[in-house]
C-alpha cells in the first residue's frame, strides 16, 4: 500500500468506530395532554426505558457491524468494477481492482459513519410503539 494512503485510511477506520457512539438521536414528543400531565422529566425517563427495552429485545443493530458490512459489500463491488475497467482498457487488472475496492470501500464507510446517528428503522418503530402505548405521541427524532 502506498505510504501516503495509510494515515487517511487510519482516520477513516477510527471514525467508523468513534462516531456511532456520539449523539444518538432521541424521539421528540408532541405536547399532548398526557405529556403535560406527567411532565418532561417523567417523559424522558419513559423514553430511556423504551430505548432500553428496544435494545434488550434485539431491535437495534450494532452500528459498527453495519458499517463494516456495508463497507465490505461496497469494496467488493468496487474491486469488480475496477478490474473490469482495467481489463477493457488494457491496464493492470489487479491494480485496478485494488483501486476500485479501496475507493468504493472508503466512500461507503464515510457515508455510513455520517448516517450512523440515524436510528435503525426497527429500533425507531419499537420505541415509537412503546411510547404510544404509554400515551405519548412522537413527532420525529432529533
Amino acid at each position: 500500500m502506498h505510504k501516503s494512503r495509510v494515515p487517511i485510511l487510519a482516520v477513516i477506520f477510527s471514525l467508523a468506530f468513534l462516531l456511532p457512539g456520539c449523539g444518538s438521536k432521541r424521539p421528540v414528543l408532541y405536547p399532548n395532554d398526557y405529556l403535560r400531565e406527567v411532565g418532561n422529566q417523567q417523559a424522558q425517563a419513559d423514553i430511556d426505558e423504551c430505548m432500553r427495552l428496544a435494545i434488550e429485545y434485539g431491535a437495534k443493530e450494532d452500528a459498527a457491524k453495519k458499517i463494516a458490512k456495508d463497507t465490505a459489500g461496497s469494496a467488493a463491488v468496487g474491486a469488480a468494477a475496477g478490474a473490469a475497467v482495467s481489463a477493457v482498457l488494457g491496464g493492470d487488472v489487479g491494480r485496478g481492482a485494488a483501486a476500485g475496492g479501496a475507493g468504493a470501500g472508503a466512500a461507503r464507510m464515510t457515508r455510513s459513519v455520517i448516517d450512523s446517528g440515524d436510528p435503525d428503522p426497527v429500533f425507531r418503530g419499537y420505541v415509537e410503539r412503546c411510547l404510544r402505548e404509554k400515551g405519548y405521541e412522537t413527532v420525529g427524532w432529533k
